[in-house]
């Protein structure tokens, strides 16, 4: 090898004859051949070379490794093995197939429509929000039904791995079967997916740079009642509920609402900004490799943009160092620094933004700025919150319940 230790069972091959030889286990072979003439030396893992022979007859080779190999070999859980002589069920996710998707809050995301047999859903909107990850279904109506993950050999749970940069990962392999998962006990009764992290390799120094800039939006709004069209039909449902006598509809003017408050304009954000930055360095020598990489990341929710944002910030170093033959020593650590802001109640029966947003009357104004309005009830007799200059958010007098004024809730988040 390059390293000086010999190679065994290494073929050689004669080009233009039928002659060939092996190395035996000190590296040395011999076969008979002409001065001049070229010899192809081959071995499983290492790169071919061909070589002349010069007038002494004494040939001297050094194989490299083939790094092409190493995309038939998958981690098994106790090791890894070829590709092709693996029986248990297990699917594989290369970094190569990562590079062209855009960077996703959370790793579980990249294996969304990759592998078969593992269904990903989200469970909510919320940046930053875990997924719900299924393979072969539920196992267990009382336990956990989330598969095992392991991380560069460690353990964790699924809600631990949201420090994982996209961009570090070498390999995930989805290990589906009870055979693959022996190793991991009851614990892998779900399934596991092994991470593995890029790592050094020998050669020159290696810098990469990967980012993005992008915006967001809500692709389609509902098309709701502006307040003259709502404050019509409520005069219609007024007349309709009295068969005789004389009454006063409770809008005499609907056309001086005009078009009110467009409540899901002021929950949605039509920039939702997001963007990703990712550096990372890679080397090594015969010694000791290393690969260092740092990453920003940052996406701002669709709705209530001043609660609704993620951000994270990331730093890993794995190294290598072999100082002796047979002595190998290396870490693999990794920070993470991420911050979610939630909206909270999204959207259920006890009211939320969106549900708000698309069950409040348009009549009633998003922000009271009538000094007249603002000092009489209900914004004299109870506690009301109120924008930075002092105006109270509006209330509904017509839509009750859960059902608030969104922006009242975001700043009551905010504080």
């Amino acid at each position: 090898q390059k390293d000086g230790s010999p190679l065994p069972g290494v073929t050689i091959k004669l080009n233009g004859s039928s002659r060939a030889a092996s190395t035996d286990p000190n590296g040395v072979f011999t076969i008979q051949a002409p001065v001049g003439g070229t010899l192809t030396i081959s071995l499983i893992g290492m790169n071919t070379q061909t070589v002349t022979i010069p007038s002494g007859g004494k040939v001297s080779v050094s194989l490299t490794t083939n790094s092409q190999d190493l995309t038939d070999v998958v981690v098994i859980g106790y090791g890894v093995q070829k590709k092709s002589v693996v029986t248990g069920a297990i699917s594989s996710v290369r970094a190569a197939d990562l590079e062209n998707q855009p960077t996703t809050t959370r790793i579980e995301q990249a294996l969304q429509g990759r592998t078969s047999g593992l269904t990903i859903a989200a469970q909510s909107g919320q940046p930053g929000s875990a997924s719900t990850v299924r393979l072969r279904g539920f196992t267990s109506f009382g336990g956990k039904n989330d598969p095992l993950w392991v991380i560069d050999g460690v353990v964790v749970d699924n809600g631990g791995i949201g420090y994982l940069n996209q961009a570090d990962i070498e390999s995930i392999e989805v290990l589906k079967d009870a055979a693959s998962a022996a190793i991991y006990g009851a614990r892998a009764a779900s399934g596991v997916i092994i991470v593995t992290t890029k790592k050094g390799k020998q050669g020159k120094i290696e810098m990469s740079y990967n980012g993005y800039y992008g915006q967001a939006k809500a692709a389609k709004k509902l098309d709701l009642l502006n307040a003259t069209e709502y404050a019509t039909l409520r005069n219609e449902a007024y007349t309709n509920d009295y068969v005789s006598g004389t009454f006063t509809l409770p809008f005499a003017n609907p056309a001086a609402f005009g078009e009110g408050t467009d409540w899901q304009s002021t929950v949605f954000n039509d920039n939702a900004g997001r963007q990703n930055h990712e550096f990372s360095i890679s080397g090594g020598g015969e010694k000791s490799t290393f690969y260092l990489s740092a990453g920003y990341f940052k996406i701002d929710g669709i709705v209530a943009k001043d609660v609704s944002k993620f951000n994270r910030a990331n730093i890993r170093i794995n190294s290598t160092h072999k100082p002796y033959k047979w002595l190998t020593i290396g870490e693999n650590l990794g920070y993470s620094h991420a911050i979610t802001n939630s909206v909270g109640n999204t959207n259920s029966e006890f009211g939320g933004p969106l549900s708000s947003a698309i069950n409040l009357d348009p009549i009633t104004p998003a922000i009271i700025t009538d000094p007249a309005v603002a000092g009489a009830a209900p914004y004299s007799t109870q506690p009301v919150f109120r924008d930075q200059f002092g105006n109270p958010y509006g209330i509904s007098t017509r839509v009750a319940q859960e059902i608030t004024n969104p922006l009242g809730d975001i700043r009551r988040r905010i504080g």
